[in-house]
């Protein structure tokens, strides 16, 4: 996959953005665990950042997802994970679905506005008692009249204090746990939905994160995206952008971080030399970039096939397990050469070890990430437990179904954004 002009035009106004509206509010947003949202979304959506790969006729760009690559790379040099994950969440993990499956009135109503930057979304998925194991969710929504009632509660929920509405999964019925499930959007100041707690976390600190209980929440059946009982397809399709996302996002950082420890240990002395000349300094450095090169290569190839409309569950989980392990690693090693400057709370590379911890749990854990690899080689071992013939025959036509979803297509040739 190659950037052309038009891709790197869109990476200089993040850039810029980047530098301008968040970087220099880093600090204080860590020490409130908390970031003005809405007021950030606005500029956002007034540049066309939150709409990239919507369509043009509820306010975003229409553009093929290697847009959305490039704009993660780039956003994710930014030095508040956490809003970055803020963001992904709005562009790639609660607004796909409704952007492909909502009704005209429903996305009029949640999707321009969210594209706009008035209004803030979360995605509703994980649960205390259901994480990476989606189909175990607990929360229901059982029909009366022309509303749904909804009982339950989500946990982990970024963006959740802030946010406007919801992208919520639920079980809408009986049956197999794959075919049981819908998405329904639900406004966050409806009636019976209450903000339980903010959450303190080990990293992203500049990112609200919620635990969410929803009792008798009464939204409008219309509220519901796309056909009921598809929302656990509609999800695994939502997780192929997340994952993408995720693995993209992680690029630019990485990049950083070790230029920035190439560049510190080179003025550090030591036993009358510079750390960087020692030999397992500067060729682990060596190597750790060429990691990130080949995990550059494997997100650019899963683009490129998820734009040409092909299944890239196989090669985004990859993606999304390297990202994450490689992520570990350089901040490990890096902290380390840093020696005790790494170990200050208020450096860089101190922020990035924390920060960069969650990538290999969000989104779908390591376990999961090679739980399906694994599945897609043919490896994977028969269940201790026989799965029932009507529940396996489910979950193989969920996943086949998701995967043989439409991918909009590229725009034209010199398409302007």
């Amino acid at each position: 996959m190659l950037f052309t002009e038009e891709h790197q035009r869109l990476k200089v106004t993040v850039r810029d953005f980047v530098q301008r509206e968040i970087d220099p509010h880093a600090e204080a947003w860590e020490e409130a665990e908390i970031f003005p949202a809405h007021e950030l979304f606005l500029k956002m959506g007034a540049l066309g950042l939150l709409g990239i790969t919507k369509p043009v006729e509820y306010g975003g760009m229409g553009l093929d997802y290697s847009f959305s690559v490039a704009f993660a790379e780039e956003l994710g040099r930014a030095q508040c994970r956490g809003v970055v994950t803020a963001i992904g969440v709005q562009t790639d993990m609660c607004t796909p679905a409704l952007a492909r499956h909502g009704s005209d009135a429903l996305r009029r109503e949640f999707l321009a506005p969210s594209i706009a930057g008035e209004s803030v979304g979360c995605l509703g998925v994980s649960e205390v008692g259901a994480g990476s194991d989606v189909a175990s969710i607990a929360t229901t929504a059982r029909k009366d009249g022309d509303d749904y009632v909804i009982n339950g509660g989500k946990m982990w929920t970024t963006n959740g204090t802030q946010a406007d509405w919801m992208c919520l999964l639920a079980n809408t019925g009986e049956g197999p746990v794959h075919a049981n499930k819908s998405l329904i959007v639900v406004p966050m100041r409806s009636r019976g939905v209450t903000v339980a707690r903010k959450l303190k976390k080990l990293g992203g600190w500049a990112s609200d994160t919620a635990q969410i209980f929803l009792e008798d929440v009464r939204v409008p059946q219309r509220y519901r995206i796309g056909e009921e009982g598809r929302g656990f397809i509609y999800q695994m399709e939502q997780f192929q952008e997340e994952r993408l996302f995720a693995a993209a996002g992680s690029l630019g950082i990485m990049d950083d971080i070790i230029r920035e420890t190439a560049d510190y240990t080179r003025q550090r002395k030591a036993f009358g030399q510079s750390i960087l000349d020692n030999q397992v300094v500067h060729f682990t450095l060596a190597e750790l970039m060429t990691e990130v090169e080949a995990l550059r290569s494997l997100t650019y190839r899963a683009t490129e096939e998820y734009i040409a409309g092909q299944d890239v569950t196989f090669l985004a989980s990859m993606a999304k397990l390297k990202a994450g392990r490689l992520s570990r690693r350089i901040a490990d090693q890096c902290l380390q050469y840093w020696g005790g400057m790494g170990y200050m709370w208020e450096s860089r590379v101190s922020r990035y070890f924390r920060d960069s911890r969650l990538l290999s749990i969000g989104g779908g854990a390591d376990e999961i990430m090679l739980t399906i690899i694994a599945k897609h080689m043919g490896t994977l071992p028969a269940r201790r437990q026989p799965q029932p013939r009507a529940e396996a025959q489910a979950e193989a036509k969920a996943e086949a179904q998701a995967a043989a979803q439409p991918v909009p297509a590229a725009p034209p040739p010199g398409r302007s954004r």
